[in-house]
C-alpha cells in the first residue's frame, strides 16, 4: 500500500514525500481513511506507530478539500499534554502541509514561550487568531479562554492526543473548560496508550459512535537480553542498590507503577549516592524540562518513571531498563523495553519478580515468544528477615502521649491570650 491510495492533495502528497516516508504504517492505513470519512475515532497506541501522521494527514486534506481559509479563524484545535508533544505535531502540520499555505500555531506555557511571547504576550494572542490549525496544551489554552483572548467557535475537528497522560497530570477540568467552548457539530478523534481509568468516561463524554482502533508497537526486542531476578519484596530497594553497583551502564530506566514510588524510590537512590532523578506526573513542567534534559545530556544516569512519564524520554544512550514493578500486560512491558538504544535496540532488560508475579512473568514470556534468563547476585543476602516495626516501650508511649496533650493545651491558651 502506498500513500497514493489515500487520494491526497498533491499538495499533501509532496509534503509526505518531502519528509521521506514511503509507505503507511499498520496505524496510518487504518485511521487515515476513517479521518477522511469523516468518523469519530479512538486510537489505543503507543508512540513510534506513526500515530501523528495518521491525523495530520487527513485533516489537511479535509482543511484544503473543503477550501478552508489559510489564515483563521482556528478549526482544527489539537489537545496534547506537554510542551514537547504539542511542539511535535505543531512541527508535522508546519512540514506536512507546507504547501498548503495553512498556518498552525502553538498555544504552550508561559513558561516555555518564546521570547517574543514573553516581551509581548498579546502577540501571541494575535497571532493565534490568524491560525487555522492550532495546538495546545490544556492548561495555557484554558487559562486564554479564562481572559477571553481565544475564539473556538469555528473549531470542525479536535483532536485528544495521549489523553490517559492527560488525566494522569490532572487536565480534566481543563479539557472540560476547552470543550465547554467548542461547537457542538464537530469531527472527534482521542488516542491513548492505555485504557486509563477515566479514558473510558472521557470518550463516552467527547466521541459519537467512533471507530475504535487498538495497534500495538510491534517494534523488534529479541536483541535485548530479558532477565528475571526473583528477589522478595520487601528486599527489593537493597537488591536494586546492589544490582547498580553491579553492572557497567550508560543510562538507566527504572519504571514503577505510582508516582509516589517514583519520589520514594529517586530519594533513597540518591541517598545510597546515585545520580538519579524522578520523573512523574506531578513534577511541574519546568522541572520535567530539566530531568529530561539532564538525562539526555547524562547530567542523570538513572531515572526512576512511572510509564506514562517516560513517553516524553528523548535518549539513545539507554543501556539497561529495570522494571522495578512488574508491568500488567505485554505491550506495558515492550514499551518499556523499546526504550532501549533506539537504534541498535541492544541492552539489557531486568524484571524483579516476587513469589506472588510467577503467573504474570509466565504471561509475558509466551507473548513474548521466548523466556527470561534468572540472574543471581552473589553477595546479596536474598534470607534477609523483614525489619521489625518500631514499637516504643511502654514507658516512651506515655512520655509521647503526655507531650502530646500539653502541646495541645499550651495551643489553646496561646488562643485564649489572643
Amino acid at each position: 500500500m502506498s500513500f497514493d491510495s489515500f487520494g491526497f492533495d498533491s499538495r499533501i502528497s509532496s509534503g509526505v514525500r518531502a519528509s521521506g516516508q514511503d509507505t503507511p504504517t499498520l496505524i496510518q492505513e487504518k485511521i487515515i481513511p476513517a479521518v477522511l470519512a469523516g468518523r469519530d475515532v479512538l486510537g489505543f497506541t503507543q508512540a513510534g506507530t506513526g500515530k501523528t501522521a495518521s491525523f495530520v494527514l487527513p485533516i489537511l486534506q479535509k482543511l484544503v478539500k473543503n477550501g478552508v481559509e489559510t489564515r483563521g479563524p482556528i478549526r482544527v484545535l489539537v489537545l496534547a499534554p506537554t510542551l514537547d508533544i504539542a511542539q511535535k505535531i505543531h512541527e508535522n502540520f508546519i512540514s506536512l502541509g507546507k504547501q498548503t499555505g495553512m498556518r498552525s500555531g502553538l498555544a504552550c506555557p508561559n513558561e516555555t514561550s518564546s521570547a517574543a511571547y514573553k516581551a509581548d504576550p498579546a502577540k501571541q494572542v494575535k497571532d493565534i487568531s490568524r491560525v487555522s490549525l492550532l495546538t495546545a496544551c490544556p492548561a495555557e489554552l484554558s487559562y486564554m479562554i479564562g481572559r477571553s483572548e481565544v475564539d473556538l467557535s469555528q473549531v470542525d475537528t479536535l483532536v485528544i492526543d495521549e489523553a490517559d497522560r492527560m488525566l494522569e497530570m490532572g487536565f480534566l477540568d481543563n479539557i472540560k473548560t476547552v470543550l465547554a467552548e467548542l461547537p457542538f457539530e464537530r469531527q472527534n478523534l482521542m488516542f491513548s496508550a492505555t485504557l486509563h481509568s477515566g479514558v473510558g468516561t472521557l470518550s463516552s463524554e467527547v466521541l459519537c459512535q467512533p471507530e475504535i482502533f487498538q495497534i500495538a508497537n510491534t517494534a523488534p526486542v529479541e536483541t535485548v537480553k530479558h532477565i528475571c531476578c526473583p528477589v522478595p519484596v520487601h528486599l527489593k530497594q537493597e537488591f536494586l542498590k546492589s544490582l547498580l553497583e553491579d553492572i557497567e551502564s550508560e543510562s538507566v530506566l527504572i519504571f514503577v507503577r505510582t508516582k509516589r514510588w517514583a519520589n520514594r524510590l529517586a530519594a533513597r537512590l540518591i541517598k545510597y549516592g546515585f545520580n538519579a532523578a524522578e520523573l512523574h506526573g506531578d513534577l511541574a513542567q519546568s522541572k520535567r524540562l530539566r530531568v529530561l534534559d539532564g538525562f539526555k545530556s547524562g547530567k542523570f544516569k538513572i531515572i526512576v518513571s512511572t510509564d506514562l512519564a517516560a513517553r516524553s524520554i528523548k535518549c539513545s544512550s539507554i543501556t539497561h531498563v529495570i522494571n522495578y514493578d512488574i508491568p500488567d500486560t505485554i505491550e506495558i512491558y515492550r514499551h518499556r523495553i523499546k526504550m532501549i538504544d533506539e537504534k541498535s535496540r541492544k541492552g539489557v532488560a531486568f524484571l524483579f519478580t516476587a513469589t506472588e508475579d510467577v503467573s504474570k512473568v509466565e504471561k509475558i514470556e509466551t507473548q513474548l515468544g521466548g523466556g527470561f534468563s534468572v540472574h543471581h547476585l552473589d553477595k546479596f543476602d536474598y534470607k534477609a528477615p523483614k525489619p521489625l516495626p518500631i514499637v516504643p516501650d511502654e514507658a516512651l508511649q506515655k512520655e509521647l502521649s503526655k507531650a502530646g496533650r500539653k502541646k495541645k493545651a499550651d495551643k489553646l491558651q496561646s488562643l485564649k491570650d489572643k
